[in-house]
């Protein structure tokens, strides 16, 4: 079964369900099959290979959440320490008064964020994209676009500072900026910028030499160009990122890194930092994380209500099969786990990007699973139908690679 991956996602790439990808299969110390499929550019036509270059986008978040509980298994912190004496600009924070309340009609925050709070997704911060009315607006103009943001970091955080929450910290799972925030609490911890913090900290470690926030420019040519599709639905090298969020190319006085979604990666490097979980916190005798720290990492952190509550674009995100770590989403039901966020046995983790970029890491088989692509969609076109295709391949990728 696993020799006809590479067959069937070609013939899905030539029906228009994405431009092109990577993707591997690895098992217990090797790779088991690698595949690199269709274009990374639709207008030229250049080929994805092996090493490609793309955007992974929230694949970044588990990166900034290694890196953090790293600082975290040094001492440098307690999971519920109070961010502020790192940050404190948000000691002061307001809370919206309920769920569908504008942004000045708001509540005292009842306790300050911890970092176990970032690194859940339970801080009461969001994305401007997943709200609505006064909110959405109110987040687009204090902050931004979410990748290549012009503002410094310190910048960021201060306009992050008149932004209320959408929920008391602690009381729910709501996606958005933790990750962003978390980047930035690592960078100030380490006085340095969070890029270099993790080059030291994880990539370097692990030779991952494809990763970072910019893809210098003697690799340009490696790159996947932004795909996506034209109004009717055909693949198409696109302009720029939809929405604004990243540049073409991204300035060297851009001091901003986004820990949430900035990150290139080929599909071998992410391999190899993804081996983290299965091989108990070392790649090839290279310790990052401690054994029970991963352990932690890897664990549901969410109540029931809180994984019953957890919703993006109004589809339920941990009500049947998984939980939410830090960083990662976990199997708690192998049976009703849904692939796109990692399907297999109980202990499984991963977490998507909105790139159509995917993993999941299997400790009880061994297994790590990577597919990359870049499958640039709107809201409107995904509401149309457009720019779906990519998880019906995913999902199939994920069925063959696991059939054996």
């Amino acid at each position: 079964m696993i020799d006809r991956i590479s067959e069937v996602l070609r013939g899905q790439s030539e029906d228009g369900a994405f431009s092109g990808a990577a993707a591997l299969v690895w098992r217990r110390g090797r790779i088991e099959h690698q595949a690199a499929i269709g274009r990374r550019d639709v207008r030229s036509g250049a080929p994805v290979e092996p090493d490609t270059i793309f955007r992974i986008a929230s694949m970044t978040k588990p990166v900034t959440a290694v890196a953090a509980l790293m600082l975290y298994d040094e001492g440098r912190f307690r999971l519920d320490d109070p961010i502020t004496h790192v940050v404190p600009e948000l000691s002061d924070l307001k809370v919206l008064r309920t769920r569908n309340s504008g942004p000045d009609d708001v509540v005292g925050a009842e306790r300050r964020i911890t970092y176990r709070d970032l690194l859940t997704h339970r801080s009461g911060l969001s994305y401007g994209d997943l709200q609505r009315g006064a909110m959405a607006a109110a987040y687009t103009e204090r902050l931004g676009t979410t990748i290549d943001n012009p503002l410094s970091p310190d910048e960021w955080v201060a306009r992050l500072s008149t932004l209320p929450l959408v929920e008391q910290p602690g009381a729910g799972f709501h996606y958005g900026h933790s990750s962003d925030l978390l980047g930035i609490v690592i960078a100030r911890l380490e006085r340095a910028p969070l890029g270099a913090v993790l080059s030291r900290r994880v990539f370097e470690p692990l030779q991952m030499r494809d990763t970072g926030f910019i893809v210098p420019e003697d690799k340009h040519a490696r790159r996947a160009a932004p795909c996506g599709f034209d109004p009717e639905g055909h693949p198409a090298t696109l302009a720029t990122v939809p929405g604004g969020q990243a540049l073409a190319e991204r300035p060297s006085t851009m001091t901003f890194e986004s820990g949430g979604q900035g990150l290139w990666s080929t599909a071998e490097d992410y391999l190899t930092f993804a081996r983290l979980f299965v091989e108990r916190g070392s790649v090839n005798g290279v310790p990052i994380l401690r054994p029970e720290t991963l352990a932690l990492m890897t664990s549901n952190q969410l109540t029931p209500d809180q994984r019953a509550r957890a919703r993006m674009f109004g589809q339920a995100l941990f009500a049947h099969g998984h939980g939410y770590g830090m960083g990662v989403a976990v199997v708690t039901n192998p049976e009703s786990a849904d692939p796109i966020r990692g399907r297999g046995g109980v202990g499984t983790v991963g977490w998507p990007g909105a790139y159509g970029g995917w993993w999941q890491a299997d400790p009880g088989d061994g297994r790590v699973l990577v597919f990359l692509t870049h499958n640039m969609v709107t809201l409107e076109q995904m509401g149309r139908g457009i720019g779906l295709g990519v998880w019906t391949a995913i999902a199939t990728f994920h069925a063959m690679a696991t059939a054996s």
